[in-house]
């Protein structure tokens, strides 16, 4: 959707709202238009199907800054979480677990999926990376859910957390 502004709008009058949130009221579009100029502000229309349309005052390049952010958010929204692998170690000392833990916790608040991985060095460690991967996902539960269950498959064991919310 693009902003209507200034020139662009046709409308011959205007709902106006000042540049503090105040509401002057209906203006012709060229009183408005002449009032932005002596202000050095834009006249920006919120909503071009209402008549008369309501237009506030906003300061110069605002309104463009506004409107990039918001495309550049929209764009961030719409792209799928990328999935970001965390490899351990069955046998994983307290502190490295930690860590981990809160480098998955990061990954989760920025959004992205995380892929826990223990490499299995034989048939033994399956069971402990299980167990480790339980209390791992157990402590990210606030700030992720699991998308699938414990996999364990030859070499290694995972679980896929997705970010919450």
């Amino acid at each position: 959707m693009s902003l209507l502004m200034n020139e662009k709008i046709k409308s011959k009058e205007v709902d106006l709202t000042g540049l503090d949130g105040e509401t002057l009221g209906i203006l012709s579009r060229d009183e408005a238009l002449e009032m932005a100029k002596r202000l050095k502000a834009d006249l920006v229309c919120t909503s071009p199907m209402s008549f008369p349309p309501p237009c506030k005052l906003v300061a110069r390049g605002e309104a463009k800054k506004e409107q990039t952010q918001q495309k550049r958010e929209e764009r961030l929204r719409d792209q799928p979480a990328k999935e970001k692998e965390l490899r351990l170690s069955a046998s994983i000392e307290e502190h490295d677990y930690d860590t981990k833990r809160r480098q998955a916790e990061k990954l989760l608040a920025a959004g992205n999926a995380v892929l826990l991985v223990v490499r299995l060095q034989g048939k033994q460690e399956q069971a402990p990376a299980k167990q480790l991967l339980e209390r791992l996902s157990a402590d990210l539960a606030s700030a992720g859910t699991k998308a699938t269950g414990i996999q364990v498959s030859g070499k290694q064991a995972a679980v896929r957390i997705n970010p919450a919310g």
